[in-house]
């Protein structure tokens, strides 16, 4: 299990040194990856491949873009795996991704 990963001055440098919108958009992903892991189980536990490429490539981004590699490499995997027709990955390690979710409520 990975830890957060968080390259903090890669996420300010993307606000141009704004503290507040920094927090403002940490919360902005806080909120939008609960429900796009709410997605991502969902997708994993009936097989959908589409669904979980698409829950996975949303939270792959929206970590890239705030520097949260821990988030952005397990997505990519997850991603990756069931572009190649697999949800094993995504089932597997959904307990990994919750808990770097979780993580994030720290910052």
């Amino acid at each position: 299990m990975s830890d957060l990963l968080w390259k903090r001055e890669f996420a300010l440098e993307q606000t141009a040194g704004d503290e507040e919108l920094l927090e403002e958009l940490l919360t902005l992903f806080k909120d939008s990856s609960a429900q796009d892991y709410e997605k991502l189980c969902q997708a994993a536990a009936s097989g959908d491949t589409e669904g979980v490429v698409a829950a996975a490539h949303s939270l792959k981004g929206a970590s890239a873009s705030l520097g949260i590699e821990g988030i952005r490499l397990l997505a990519q995997e997850m991603e990756a795996a069931a572009r190649e027709g697999s949800v094993d990955c995504a089932v597997k390690k959904q307990g990994d991704m919750a808990e770097l979710l979780s993580e994030c409520g720290k910052l």
